[in-house]
């Protein structure tokens, strides 16, 4: 592998060409084993996730210092005048660095807590709930930032130069999106030249929403580097940098505002002849884009549970209002419209917590959470964002209203409102919903398209199809059939919920076997039904949730004795059971042709008398 001359950065990047930098990122085979990995190859191997794991004792008890202090400091916290101002103030950031809640995972050996990811999502979702804005900034630093890459791959160097400083308070930042460059890493346009001698590397571009960049001491900012020759062909190539904020040629452009998280600290950041030392390179030479996501993989742990602590919130907030409104002669949540939609939140708030901690106990016993993490991403935030807008319309006009505002007429200042501002943007953070689909879906059908594709794509050699139908043929003569035929697990233990998991194990068969018949049906088309694919993937994540929901009801049952989580587990299997069958009902999309049709004549312009008289 040699380098090459830089292209020129501006030369448009060509659909192949995008398609090889991010299939280079990706992680292939699995090492460890993957529930989800499973759930689309038709096998619910209940083994992988149960019994649901618990939090350890010794560790509940190394963390209750720093839990209870984080407790004190939020019950004092005025998140309302954050909103408001559009400012998280340097006291309380400095209280926050005093009691370590910057180096939460940092080892103790660098001045860090050291404490588990299931203590540090525990307390990011105790964060989430009180203030979106400030999540954000504890978060970004610690879950995408500095600390998460420089733990999975820094050298012994690199840690002892900038644990400590972070272990102390040093906020970072994660640098990859820019003005035009979102999902699309190939049309990256911020680069990094060497030194003759290759001790500094220049860094020049622009980023763009960059989360703590406009608060941060240090960043991770991906670049594009000298492109390389792989086996003949030229390939771009993204390395990961740490910079010093304050180094020269950084610049802050703009301090991005949102419709929510008004205190967020993201900036438009420029790079002007930035000197950075070549030891501050990560993992090395090219090696940014895959280092980018397998971050985004661990970091993506936190979303989940911070949206399910939102969630218990905004389940106190409703069940207050709705035992103690009286409309019609009796509280509003003894009729039938509201009480509905609170046993939804009530079910669905249990669900979101059992999900985010299912993925925190596979992460800690090992397994490849690539696809576990996007899920918990996906279906949180996506239930979460239901949840708050129902919790809304329990509260009627005072949902609405600002806290402000309520607390001015003199009533409790309950800030539903600014709960759902700050949770839409979860739907976008660290991959969008669509990007989350598009990764899971690219490794659902995996398999298929390594084992089967050669046989019915069009662009193979007869001796090529015979080749890999060969190959194939050991495999789908076992699999295949296996996906027709009952499976052989009882889940008797379960008690009542047995019947929602052989359901799931039946859906899961399903879901195996259908994929396989979607990529036989379209063939090279598949990657182009996006529609079809996300509905696959909206089953597996109803899959999924429904095995956490199920294992960590039955280990708060028999370990915690509290038997009514079942009640909120038979509730939530009982909607997700009707939302897949909806889901295989739907699949095919049978109007998807005639939308995707309609969507090129508006983007063509034939609609456009639509948008006059405005």
């Amino acid at each position: 592998m040699t380098a090459t001359r830089p292209e020129n950065s501006q030369r448009a990047v060509s659909a192949d060409e995008a398609r090889d930098v991010a299939e280079a990122a990706r992680e292939t085979g699995w090492a460890r084993p993957s529930f989800v990995q499973q759930i689309f190859l038709g096998r619910f191997d209940l083994s992988h996730v149960h019994p649901h794991t618990d939090s350890d004792p010794v560790e509940r008890e190394r963390a209750r210092p720093f839990l209870d202090a984080l407790r004190e400091f939020l019950a004092g916290y005025d998140a309302d005048a954050v909103d408001r101002t559009g400012h998280i103030q340097e006291t309380d950031v400095q209280r926050l660095r005093e009691m370590g809640a910057f180096g939460i995972k940092i080892p103790r050996d660098y001045g860090g807590l050291g404490l588990t990811i299931r203590s540090y999502v525990e307390a990011l979702a105790m964060i989430s709930a009180k203030c979106g804005s400030l999540s954000a900034l504890v978060s970004a630093s610690q879950s995408i930032g500095v600390p998460q890459p420089l733990a999975l791959v820094g050298t012994d160097e690199q840690k002892r130069r900038f644990f400590p400083r972070i272990a102390k308070g040093a906020i970072t930042a994660f640098a990859l999106s820019e003005p035009g460059v979102g999902s699309d890493p190939a049309n990256m346009m911020t680069t990094a030249t060497p030194s003759e001698d290759g001790t500094t590397w220049t860094l020049n571009g622009e980023k763009l929403w960059c989360t703590n960049g406009t608060r941060a001491e240090l960043m991770v900012v991906m670049a594009r580097t000298p492109d390389r020759l792989v086996h003949g062909k030229s390939r771009r190539q993204i390395t990961a940098f740490i910079v010093e904020v304050n180094s020269p040629g950084v610049e802050v452009l703009h301090h991005c505002r949102f419709m929510g998280l008004k205190a967020l600290e993201n900036g438009w950041m420029k790079f002007t002849n930035v000197r950075v030392p070549a030891e501050n390179i990560l993992w090395g030479e090219g090696k940014g884009f895959k280092l980018a996501l397998m971050t985004l993989n661990i970091g993506r742990l936190t979303i989940p549970a911070g949206v399910a602590g939102s969630a218990k919130l905004a389940l106190k907030w409703v069940r207050d209002w709705a035992s103690t409104r009286v409309q019609w002669g009796q509280p509003v949540g003894r009729h039938d419209a509201v009480a509905q939609k609170i046993a939804h939140i009530a079910a669905n708030t249990f669900a979101l917590e059992a999900v985010a901690m299912q993925t925190v106990g596979l992460y800690e016993r090992g397994a490849d959470i690539r696809l576990e993490a996007a899920m918990a991403k996906l279906w949180n935030t996506e239930t979460a964002w239901d949840l708050v807008d129902e919790a809304l319309q329990v509260r009627g006009g005072r949902g609405y209203e600002t806290a402000d505002s309520l607390r001015a007429r003199g009533e409790p200042a309950i800030p539903v409102e600014r709960m759902m501002r700050d949770s839409r943007i979860n739907l976008i953070f660290e991959g969008s919903s669509e990007i989350m689909r598009l990764f899971i879906a690219r490794e659902a059908v995996d398999k298929h398209f390594s084992l089967a594709f050669p046989i019915i794509s069009p662009k193979s050699t007869m001796g090529q199809r015979l080749a890999a139908a060969v190959k194939a043929a050991p495999f789908y003569l076992t699999w295949y059939p296996a996906t027709w035929l009952p499976g052989l697990q009882s889940f008797g233990e379960f008690g009542r919920l047995a019947t929602h998991l052989r359901f799931a194990a039946r859906a899961t068969r399903k879901l195996g076997r259908t994929l396989f018949h979607a990529m036989v049906r379209f063939g090279q088309g598949l990657e182009k039904r996006q529609m079809v694919l996300f509905r696959a993937v909206d089953i597996g994540a109803e899959l999924y949730a429904m095995s956490a929901v199920c294992t960590r009801a039955q280990m708060l049952a028999t370990q915690h004795n509290q038997p009514e989580a079942v009640e909120l587990a038979d509730a939530f299997c009982t909607e997700s059971r009707g939302r897949i069958a909806e889901l295989f009902r739907s699949l095919y999309g049978p109007h998807d042709t005639a939308m995707y049709g309609l969507a090129r004549d508006v983007l063509d312009g034939k609609h456009v008398w639509l948008e006059q008289d405005l």
